[in-house]
């Protein structure tokens, strides 16, 4: 990574804001259902704190409040577990920017300051540059420890560069590590894992990772549009019918690339999604059923080809792994990675870190993404303005 990171600035006696991402899911009582964003923060924020320097200022988004303070979507639950984790006062604000903040943040004794929701003004996500200067106000160096957040040019993620050092937090530094080296030299067998509904979603992944990687399994509902591509029956599974030829295109490319493309065999059917007691294998789906899942042929298959593999790269469950009786087939493949030795697994965040989650297998990857969308646009080869914003090392260094 060329980026600079607090391991290259002094922190003693400063002021750093932190951009973390602290979006994380509340149940109807205002209860933290998985509280994994904030525990991935700690290091930077304990990092920091032991540098000696003076505030730490956290900011983050929660939601989307459209620029209005919605009670529901303020940051008090977090301020809250952040409190429990760290094992230290947080003071929490009721705005992030302005002169009550600012004199807040000068007068408490508290050396960790959590500022209010950033989007419940508009300006955070116009990237207005009058806010993202009122940001910089309130500290003297800027630290990006959001990777969820950073393929958005927000006031928050790029603005707020142009007017203080602006270095890469430990987590930032840990997504770019693991995830570029994924795209740009991968331990080879590389085989990426894609799934998820639509093939429209993955379209410029795929294009990126051909060239790179040895095989792409494809299941999910995306792959019911590839399958048409080949002339198979689909019955009323999903599928993207104005992108058949595209993926049928995809496949072509594949193939004069040397690339396997390893496709559903069989398939777990239902008539409803609410009647999944009727549930049943098949190799060919007949009409009026939808495919909800890969079958048990496909399963092996898929092993056999993640068997030699080096390098895993996974975007997207094998079904709608949500529902129970529909799991099974994302749950085997994500059991089978947890086996495999001497392997770099990498989840590419979304659905696919959130299965990985349900069924207890976190510590088994090697890498599990905070980002849904932006590990997607990162593996799509895309250059993401929140790190691209940053110093790099070549320039300014702030010691």
């Amino acid at each position: 990574m060329n980026k600079l990171t607090i391991k290259d600035i002094n922190l003693k006696g400063k002021r750093v804001i932190v951009r973390v991402d602290f979006n994380v899911p509340l149940d109807d009582h205002l209860k933290i259902t998985d509280d994994r964003r904030i525990q991935a923060s700690l290091p930077t924020i304990q990092y920091i704190l032991g540098q000696k320097a003076r505030k730490v200022i956290l900011m983050s988004h929660l939601g989307r409040p459209d620029g209005q303070a919605i009670n529901d979507m303020r940051l008090r639950p977090v301020a809250q577990r952040l409190q429990e984790l760290l094992g230290e006062r947080v003071l929490r604000l009721e705005d992030c920017i302005g002169d009550t903040v600012q004199k807040a943040i000068d007068t408490s004794s508290e050396r960790v300051i959590l500022l209010e929701n950033l989007r419940f003004h508009k300006e955070e996500i116009k990237n207005d540059p009058n806010f993202a200067h009122q940001l910089a106000l309130l500290a003297d160096i800027y630290v990006n420890d959001a990777f969820g957040t950073a393929h958005r040019a927000h006031a928050s993620t790029e603005g707020i560069t142009k007017y203080l050092p602006s270095v890469a937090g430990f987590l930032l530094e840990t997504e770019i590590t693991y995830l570029g080296k994924a795209i740009q030299n991968p331990p080879k067998p590389f085989v990426v894992i894609l799934g998820g509904a639509k093939v429209s979603d993955k379209i410029l992944l795929i294009e990126n990772l051909i060239p790179k990687a040895n095989a792409i399994i494809i299941g999910g509902g995306m792959a019911y549009t590839f399958l048409k591509a080949q002339g198979k029956k689909i019955g009323n599974s999903i599928c993207e019918n104005d992108k058949v030829d595209l993926a049928r295109e995809l496949m072509v490319k594949a193939k004069a690339a040397g690339v396997q493309v390893a496709l559903t065999e069989d398939f777990l059917i239902v008539e409803s999604f609410d009647k999944p007691q009727g549930r049943k294998i098949v190799k060919e789906i007949p009409d009026g059923w939808e495919a909800v899942d890969i079958g048990p042929q496909t399963r092996a298959s898929y092993k056999k080809v993640l068997a030699t593999a080096k390098t895993v790269v996974w975007n997207g469950p094998m079904g709608v792994f949500e529902i129970n009786e529909f799991a099974e087939g994302t749950k085997e493949i994500a059991q089978y990675l947890a086996t495999l030795k001497g392997v770099t697994t990498i989840i590419g965040g979304g659905d696919s870190a959130a299965a990985i989650t349900k069924f207890g297998l976190e510590r088994a990857m090697t890498h599990i993404s905070t980002g849904g969308g932006a590990s997607l646009e990162f593996l799509e080869g895309k250059e993401l303005p929140g790190i691209v914003a940053l110093r790099d090392k070549e320039g300014l260094v702030a010691r």
